[in-house]
């Protein structure tokens, strides 16, 4: 999937995210390119089409990877799109 869907204003990102990627090696900015490429990840098939909605209606944007260490990481963008904060599920 290519091209961007959305701005994701600011980027922010907790500190057990931040560790995570860190721990695994993975590079943030690939999922933060797939989130706005409207890529959800590992979504079930009820938040994808919410997301899909989302996109047309201005909601809130919820995408769900795994790092190669196995870990679950979150990438939220806010309904007004002023922030994308990614974060561990369990930090919520």
């Amino acid at each position: 999937m290519s091209g961007i869907k959305f701005s994701p204003g600011s980027i922010v990102a907790t500190p057990g995210a931040l560790a995570a990627l860190e721990a695994s090696g993975d590079d943030l900015m690939a999922y933060l390119v797939r989130h706005i490429a409207g890529d959800w990840g590992e979504v079930d098939e009820q938040d994808r089409r919410e997301n899909e909605l989302s996109l047309v209606r201005g909601f809130r944007l919820l995408s769900a990877y795994t790092l190669n260490s196995g870990t679950k990481i979150w990438i939220i963008t806010e309904a007004d799109r002023s922030v994308t904060t990614v974060l561990l599920p369990e930090e919520y």
